[in-house]
């Protein structure tokens, strides 16, 4: 039996702007935007590459609530500099050094799962962006 993680639901304060960060500043495509009356509205975006999607939810008592979501990608420099290119505030890049502190630049050895970057929306949800799959990477 094959269980796949389809929708994260992503809790909002304001759908629309948080639509317009997700497609303009990280590239997420739109799959639906669909409303059936004033109070009900499913916005389901998908990243690049992602087999998963989300869906915002406009919840403004839960807004923000949402951080450990994980996105993996081949190249962190380039994603870095892509979302800073489509005007996103992601973090610096960033690895774990020895004890777990947290240390700036990407891995020296470039280990799978070993660079990151952190990136919040409009309403406060916390990413994080970590790097796998790079040529020559060194299996963690």
């Amino acid at each position: 039996m094959d269980w796949k993680l389809e929708l994260v639901v992503v809790p909002v304060s304001d759908v629309d702007r948080a639509k317009a960060f997700y497609l303009d500043q990280t590239g997420f495509r739109l799959d639906v935007d669909h409303s059936a009356g004033e109070d009900f509205r499913v916005v389901q975006l998908t990243p690049p590459g992602s087999a998963c999607s989300i869906a915002l939810m406009r919840k403004p008592d839960a807004a923000g609530s949402v951080s450990g979501l994980h996105l993996v990608v081949p190249d962190i420099d380039a994603a870095w500099a892509e979302l800073v290119e489509r005007g996103a505030k992601p973090s610096e890049v960033f690895h774990f050094a020895a004890g777990g502190v947290q240390t700036s630049g990407p891995d020296p050895e470039r280990r799978d799962y070993g660079s990151f970057l952190s990136l919040r929306d409009p309403d406060g949800n916390e990413w994080l962006i970590q790097e796998v799959g790079r040529a020559g990477a060194v299996a963690a």
